[in-house]
């Protein structure tokens, strides 16, 4: 019977190291601004066509997200919101009522990608229009906030962030200064089953394995 060289041996189990570690414990969390282009194609886009205008938004669950408002129903729906703008559809998700709350979301699985477009009900260029705190459990990784710019006539535009460390669940807060938001076409990058990394991790051993034999 034929035997793994060394090298061989030593590759595979450092791949399947790695893959345990990259499942199990990330290394210490880094989050980064990412724009639309920055989202691979198998990404999650939820927007919020087909959904009856007036719904409301608080518990709301669609395509696997599901929707909280800390300040509770009656205050943000489903509706038109300011009209279109480069960032968001008509429909969208809009507050009508008090515009202070948080924004939740909950997702799927472990992700480690996240964004929406957004348009705030005010003037001007805006620092710190919205900020996205990302949590794990009840663990914070991370927040990012984003500068509102009219777009073209609202200002808003897109809040996109990528974290090295998994996230499951979103809540997202605006300026005081706006009177009210929309928010649209929510983007999700999800990290791989552990089963898809450990197929990789082989099919690299595998793969460094007949070359050694060839």
């Amino acid at each position: 019977m034929r035997h793994a060289s060394v090298p061989v041996r030593s590759l595979f189990l450092g791949a399947l190291a790695a893959t345990t570690v990259a499942a199990a414990t990330p290394a210490a969390a880094s989050v980064d601004p990412i724009g639309i282009g920055d989202f691979p194609a198998a990404s999650l886009l939820v927007n919020f066509t087909g959904l009856d205008e007036g719904l409301e938004v608080n518990g709301l669950s669609v395509a696997g997200l599901t929707f909280g408002y800390s300040l509770g129903n009656a205050q943000v729906i489903i509706n038109g919101g300011p009209g279109t703008t480069n960032n968001v559809d008509q429909p969208n998700i809009v507050s009508i009522g008090d515009a202070s709350g948080t924004l939740s979301v909950l997702l799927p699985g472990p992700s480690t990608q996240f964004g929406f477009g957004y348009a705030l009900l005010a003037d001007g260029t805006i620092p710190d229009a919205t900020t996205i705190t990302l949590f794990s459990g009840a663990t914070n990784v991370g927040s990012l906030a984003f500068t509102a710019a009219p777009d073209p006539a609202f200002p808003g535009g897109f809040a996109g962030l990528s974290s090295t460390l998994a996230f499951d669940n979103v809540q997202i807060t605006f300026t005081s200064e706006a009177v009210a938001w929309a928010v649209d076409d929510r983007r999700v990058t999800a990290v791989p089953e552990p089963a898809t990394l450990a197929l990789f991790a082989f099919g690299l051993a595998g793969l460094a394995l007949r070359r050694s034999r060839g």
